[in-house]
């Protein structure tokens, strides 16, 4: 329309235009003000993972303003940046909020009204109290949900098979994602509950697996760490090879401190596995308010990047024993120096 009217170029189209964009940018930026803090209160309630409740270093929903952000650049690719695809959610969904916010508030005009002159009710997040003219207010915002209401079922009737048909999906599916969110967690609310709890259990027996891939100073550390713990101490070394077992055997009876040592032939050259097996007899015959703990030596290289060059078992243990009550799995780390890489045979070859 500015083309028709003023011509591709002068000041009157370039005046539309940015105006247009200005009048834009600004409604982009109310939904950025606006949807983390609601994100923000539908996860203080339950209904949203509670990480949206969590403000950033600028004090503001730093997660809501990310997803927020994800979603926006799903739906361009979806949808090619094409605004006449969009126009139907966007309408679709400000004249939903609209119906909502005036239904809601016409009826806290209801409850008001229905209070005694003075008297007062505190809500969740506000206070409701008796007003004058309740009854006006209430028409008016009565009046308000049912026109945008009206105009939002004429723009799913008729941009249906223009998108509008997505928007009548997806409400009701995000309506089942908020309600099973909800009941997540006020399921594990009730499992953490200390109601009938009893008294607090003795202290348990403490056991400790210490997984080794070699003899060497992160193994040591290791050691040291469990040893600060208990003496109930076994070392388990997954033998790919006879000839070095029989090696990290006699490094053990000099740098073990007197740890006994369990060592689990894998002909198969299987790592992980011989020893979740080996971690699965022990749990099974473990007595009652006993404590497994298995500590693994983690090697922490110099660049973030070189941790793919390792073997990862305390991630691969964790997630594999992740709903194993009674066991617990914790990593100690070993910060390798630039002066320690290179050093000896054994350390690269553990690695």
């Amino acid at each position: 329309m500015s083309r028709a009217v003023y011509g591709a170029r002068g000041i009157g189209y370039y005046s539309v235009i940015w105006t247009m964009t200005i009048i834009l940018v600004l409604g982009a930026n109310t939904a950025f003000a606006g949807f983390p803090r609601l994100a923000a209160l539908c996860a203080e309630d339950g209904y949203l993972p509670r990480q949206l409740t969590f403000r950033g270093s600028r004090l503001v929903y730093s997660r809501g303003i990310v997803a927020l952000a994800l979603i926006a650049c799903f739906l361009i690719v979806i949808f090619e940046a094409s605004v006449t695809n969009l126009i139907p959610l966007y309408a679709i969904g400000v004249f939903l909020s609209f119906t909502l916010s005036q239904a809601g508030m016409a009826r806290r005009w209801y409850k008001s009204g229905h209070l005694r002159p003075g008297g007062e009710v505190q809500e969740r997040g506000s206070v409701l109290r008796y007003e004058r003219g309740w009854r006006h207010k209430l028409v008016i915002n009565s009046f308000g949900a049912v026109c945008t209401c009206v105009v939002m079922v004429v723009f799913a009737y008729t941009k249906f098979h223009d998108g509008a048909w997505m928007v009548l999906l997806l409400l009701p599916l995000l309506v089942w994602l908020f309600v099973g969110i909800h009941r997540h967690y006020r399921a594990l609310a009730r499992a953490l509950s200390l109601e009938d709890y009893g008294v607090s259990p003795a202290l348990p027996r403490h056991r400790i697996i210490l997984p080794i891939s070699g003899v060497h100073r992160g193994t040591l550390k290791a050691l040291q760490y469990a040893l600060s713990q208990t003496r109930d101490i076994t070392a388990v070394y997954v033998a790919l090879d006879g000839a070095e077992a029989e090696r990290v055997k006699q490094k053990w009876l000099r740098w073990g401190d007197g740890t006994r040592l369990i060592v689990l032939e894998s002909p198969y050259r299987l790592l992980l596995e011989p020893l979740l097996e080996y971690v699965e007899t022990v749990a099974q015959s473990r007595q009652p308010n006993e404590i497994i703990t298995i500590v693994v030596p983690e090697f922490v290289p110099t660049r973030w990047y070189q941790h793919m060059l390792h073997s990862q078992t305390a991630t691969w243990l964790r997630l594999a024993l992740l709903r194993r009550p009674g066991i617990v799995v914790t990593d100690v780390p070993y910060v390798v120096g630039g002066d320690h890489l290179g050093r000896t045979d054994d350390a690269w070859s553990d690695a």
